[in-house]
């Protein structure tokens, strides 16, 4: 999530002056940053207290989603702020002022979330990121892509397609009753949602990235199936409103907000080295 002008002069900065965020994910994955653990598989703490959230916002490149911002939100949405950004649950963001730029210009912009099912039903701590995605859809009155990374869990987890696909529709029966505006969401499974237009993001996504910088950022091993080096593409392609031309009509510079826990930020870190490249906007 993102922050209020505590100096955000273009979106650029957000990932650092002079590197990019290939770079420095490279830099992270050898082990020139010292420190906790993070990634979308592991999450590791060096000490007793857990993470030390304030050093992972300067290593991941992000900003402090701070109180200015808040009230900018409040302001504009004439809604107050969900109890989740005042306590801090939601504590650092990329951009989200220039999101809030498009909203009081009213320009469109949509949000992206997503869930990798691995068990039967969702717990709370499962739960956080749709309540908090359910209060943006409702501040902002935006679509809502959600994608169920069925393949995901397929390539990660000892399971069957088939067990991974029923986990993913129980598990969609639980994002839904949380209560989205079925008008305005779209929630689809990667293993039955690969329209020629999302597929061909896809593609595009593969081939500005190399085997190095893939292994680089998430830690593949040449131990890893070629399926695990091929995913991240996959997540990252939702970022795109061109993948969806039947919801934004084909238009390609609709920019996202993705609500995520910050162990995902690996993805979309990526997407925004991938973005420019590809003459799309930065999520």
């Amino acid at each position: 999530m993102a922050e209020g002008e505590q100096v955000v002069p273009k979106s650029e900065d957000c990932d650092g002056p002079n590197t990019s965020v290939t770079e420095r994910l490279e830099a992270i994955a050898v082990g020139e940053d010292e420190g906790d653990v993070v990634t979308p598989w592991d999450v590791t703490a060096t000490s007793a207290k857990g993470i030390d959230y304030e050093k992972l916002i300067v290593k991941f490149g992000c900003r402090k989603l701070d109180e200015s911002l808040i009230s900018r939100m409040e302001r504009l949405t004439g809604k107050p702020a969900h109890v989740m950004l005042k306590r801090g649950l939601f504590f650092a963001h990329r951009d989200l002022s220039l999101i809030l730029d498009r909203l009081e210009q009213k320009k469109p912009f949509f949000l992206y979330t997503g869930r990798g099912p691995s068990s039967g039903s969702l717990h709370l701590g499962h739960l956080i990121p749709f309540m908090f995605t359910k209060y943006l859809q409702e501040a902002f009155n935006v679509p809502l892509i959600v994608q169920m990374t069925d393949d995901e869990k397929f390539l990660w987890k000892d399971l069957t397609i088939e067990q991974s696909q029923k986990m993913t529709m129980e598990n969609m029966k639980d994002i839904i009753a949380v209560g989205f505006d079925p008008e305005k969401t779209f929630i689809f499974t990667d293993t039955e949602y690969m329209c020629p237009a999302f597929y061909k993001n896809i593609l595009r996504i593969w081939k500005v990235v190399t085997n190095n910088q893939a292994r680089a950022i998430f830690g593949f091993s040449g131990e890893d199936s070629m399926g695990k080096s091929a995913f991240p593409a996959i997540e990252v392609a939702p970022c795109f409103s061109s993948s969806f031309p039947l919801i934004f009509n084909g238009k390609k510079d609709i920019p996202c907000l993705i609500p995520c826990a910050i162990d995902q930020d690996p993805y979309f870190r990526l997407s925004r080295d991938v973005a420019p490249r590809l003459k799309y906007p930065k999520p």
